[in-house]
């Protein structure tokens, strides 16, 4: 494999707060500090941020993850994904200087969107030598996306070994770099992942299978580039940051093997009804076991923004606030009923008054967590912080996490799966009449939360008091996956997330601030 890095520059050292604990309560409320930290993990992951960490530049020398490449007017830039705009536009002003060409390709569109929405920071001058190809409406491949990966396809193919190719790559990228391998039809290929993501498929096998009916996934574009220098810079919207996986892996070198491959259409009835053409480039595919060593080398792959990143960012803001910050994972996932659970089992853990948690709370965090993603050690690690807390009367602590939760859908509401997990949160927040005075925040990075205007919501232990003053029924918003509508009645929208449309997408952040526990009862 290529090498990878991954850069962050947001850690600081966490100092003891016992002279803050004054400041703190003279401060602006607990919820106007959790909507601060989640504004700065935002902006810690902002794609003109993540690139100006990432990209140094020495006179005529580009520095990236400690690996200096020659600049003498041979620079080649492409991209694909939701905030690759933003990385253009901010790479183009680093190295602007040096460079030949370059083909983004980016949602339809996003400039228009990015435009209307004042970002014009992520927006290229009028002078770009970069060509910006929209495409991949709703998300989805298409013609027009197609079009922007044959012309990244020519561009690097025509590149030397004194060549180098910048890859600007972030989530969303799959879809806005389709390039089946002929004659194979676009339409043909999302009819076979489409059909084996309905028969249940794991991500693992539905990227086995679309990468070898690819050109550019796989390492594709890599090998396309050879023997240019690449340097890939990635914005990873993935739980974990598996290369292979963010964009399917166009600069990743990946072993294919068309008995694999086989064996997954097999395992799911679809090899006898795959296209003739389908079936025609899978017969004539050789095993390949990987590049060459000499071909892998001229490939950097460095993790520029990550859910990690936008996490340490926040526990930056949070100290400056005078919390006492605590990562619980950045790899949460799973049904959000269960993730809302947890977090109610962590806030009691937190914040039950008296100088021990109440019997049987840890035995129940360490049943549920693993479920929804976050591991033994992280919870024995996120108890004893929580617990150090406790006995040593620290002020109030930001527990942040982030990652992916899942919605099961029971009805027909707007909402999306950070206003739901807030909405859950409260009903366990409010501990059926006995409230916990923590206040909880789930946003999604990117701004957006589902079909909504919102990237998320607000909740604390007085929600569903102040719901049922305002004649709300919780439960019946749940039940249609209605937690918009919710949370837009419920005060005249007051604990709704709406910082518009960020031009980044990191997967999604949540933030639980929990007051010190009150003396024994």
């Amino acid at each position: 494999m290529a090498p990878m890095l991954t850069l962050s520059r947001c850690v600081h050292h966490w100092r003891p707060l016992w002279t803050t604990c004054a400041w703190v309560r003279s401060m602006s409320s607990l919820e106007e500090r959790a909507r601060a930290v989640f504004a700065a993990a935002v902006e810690g992951v902002q794609p003109d941020s993540v690139v100006r960490r990432g990209l140094q530049r020495s006179g005529d020398e580009l520095v990236v993850g400690g690996r200096s490449f020659k600049l003498s007017n041979n620079l080649h830039l492409v991209g694909f994904g939701k905030a690759v705009l933003g990385m253009a536009a901010e790479a183009e002003r680093i190295v602007g200087d040096h460079l030949v060409q370059g083909v983004i390709s980016v949602p339809q569109g996003i400039q228009e969107t990015l435009q209307r929405h004042g970002k014009t920071n992520m927006m290229l001058g009028s002078s770009s030598r970069i060509k910006v190809m929209e495409g991949a409406k709703h998300n989805l491949p298409d013609l027009d996306a197609q079009r922007s990966a044959e012309s990244i396809r020519d561009l690097v193919s025509t590149l030397t070994e004194r060549d180098l190719l910048l890859v600007l790559i972030s989530g969303g990228g799959s879809a806005l770099l389709p390039a089946p391998i002929p004659p194979i039809t676009l339409q043909e290929k999302q009819d076979v992942t489409r059909r084996l993501a309905a028969a249940g498929a794991t991500i693992q096998e539905l990227n086995t299978v679309r990468r070898s009916l690819s050109l550019l996934k796989g390492g594709g574009l890599a090998r396309c580039a050879y023997p240019a220098q690449v340097v890939s810079l990635i914005l990873s919207d993935v739980i974990g940051d598996p290369l292979d996986l963010i964009a399917s892996g166009p600069t990743v070198w990946s072993k294919v093997q068309p008995e694999e491959v086989w064996s997954i259409l097999e395992r799911y009835d679809l090899s006898a009804s795959l296209p003739s053409s389908v079936k025609e480039v899978l017969n004539k595919t050789p095993q390949r076991e990987g590049e060459p060593q000499e071909a892998r080398d001229p490939v950097l792959n460095t993790v520029i923004g990550s859910n990690t990143i936008a996490l340490e960012c926040a526990g930056r803001k949070a100290r400056e606030l005078g919390l006492r910050p605590v990562v619980l994972s950045p790899g949460v996932c799973g049904d959000v009923r269960a993730v809302a659970r947890l977090y109610g089992l962590l806030s009691q853990f937190a914040c039950s008054p008296g100088r021990e948690p109440p019997p049987g709370l840890e035995a129940e965090i360490l049943q549920v967590g693993p479920t929804v993603g976050v591991e033994s050690w992280d919870l024995f690690r996120t108890m004893k912080q929580l617990g150090d807390g406790r006995e040593e009367g620290w002020c109030a602590t930001c527990l942040l996490a982030g990652g992916e939760p899942t919605v099961q859908l029971t009805g027909k509401g707007r909402g999306g799966r950070n206003q739901e997990l807030a909405l859950r949160v409260g009903l366990e927040l409010s501990g059926g009449g006995k409230k916990t005075p923590a206040v909880f925040l789930s946003g999604g990075t990117d701004g957006q939360d589902g079909p909504t205007e919102a990237a998320g919501a607000v909740c604390d232990g007085e929600m569903e008091a102040e719901a049922r003053s305002q004649g709300l029924d919780v439960d019946s918003f749940l039940s249609s996956n209605d937690s918009f509508t919710f949370f837009s009645r419920l005060s005249e929208g007051r604990r709704l997330l709406l910082p518009g449309l960020t031009g980044t997408n990191v997967m999604d952040v949540h933030v639980m601030l929990l007051p010190p526990p009150s003396p024994s009862e």
